[in-house]
């Protein structure tokens, strides 16, 4: 089953970002069978990353909550708020 994970940064939280990117990217990495798409949220000016925009497919919702348990930035505090949606996908068809 497909989830829509989007973690909202906390303000100010661009020096956590980066010095856990590598371990978080790593990290990354060892779901790669899982990931659909994965990337950051930008600023307006797209000058920096403000967020994470995750599209995972995982058992259950007890798998997406261990995921998110074992990643490096949320274990650095830097999510202000994290939210978890099931989604289908409908368009292009498979």
């Amino acid at each position: 089953m497909y989830f829509f994970i989007f973690c909202n940064d906390k303000p100010d939280h661009q020096a956590v970002r980066k010095d856990n990117r590598e371990a978080h990217l790593a990290y990354l990495d060892k779901f790669r069978d899982q990931v659909v798409v994965v990337g950051p949220t930008l600023t307006d000016d797209q000058g920096g990353m403000n967020g994470s925009v995750l599209l995972m497919d995982f058992t259950d919702r007890d798998a997406v909550d261990a995921f998110l348990a074992g990643d490096p930035y949320g274990q650095a505090g830097l999510f202000d708020s994290v939210t978890v949606r099931p989604w289908r996908k409908v368009i292009p068809e498979d």
